[in-house]
């Protein structure tokens, strides 16, 4: 695998955290905890960290909310196909600009672990008025993956792109 050139400098990058679940609680959600883990030992910054019912309405207005207060919006849960994961319906229409490559490599990544189950995630990432959206699948290996893979590994070279 090639290695990218090298980016100039740290950045902390401030972050949101949104965990979309009808049953999950603070106490119970295990991969709203690891994101936020994951983010702060990287050294960026937790600046909000809800959890919101799988309702379409209510997770786009949480994202519209968030959006000018951070750099980036990690999502979790409501990706797959049940008629319940609304929250890729909810937040790709918001997106001004997507970022294919996340969701294309993610589901590769995804494919290798788990084999050909990993076609029904709808895991994607784009811009929403200058906030980099991940949306990622509830399961907390799904997330380990892809924070560890995708997410911490580009997250500051995103944010100085799309920050111009």
């Amino acid at each position: 695998m090639a290695i990218p050139h090298p980016d100039s400098g740290a950045l902390s990058v401030v972050c949101g955290v949104i965990t979309v679940s009808d049953t999950r609680t603070v106490d119970t959600d295990k991969s709203g905890q690891l994101i936020k883990a994951k983010l702060r030992a990287a050294g960026h910054r937790l600046e909000a960290y809800r959890l919101v019912k799988d309702e379409p309405d209510q997770i786009a207005v949480l994202v519209q909310r968030l959006a000018p207060t951070v750099d980036v919006i990690i999502c979790n849960g409501g990706t797959g196909i049940a008629p319940r994961d609304t929250t890729y319906d909810a937040i790709s229409t918001l997106l001004e600009k997507e970022i294919p490559g996340f969701g294309e490599i993610f589901r590769q990544l995804s494919y290798a672990e788990i084999g050909s189950r990993a076609i029904a995630s709808r895991a994607t990432a784009g811009v929403y008025q200058s906030t980099l959206i991940f949306l990622l699948p509830g399961s907390s290996n799904a997330v380990a993956l892809a924070m560890e893979s995708l997410i911490l590994p580009e997250l500051q070279h995103l944010v100085r792109q799309m920050k111009g």
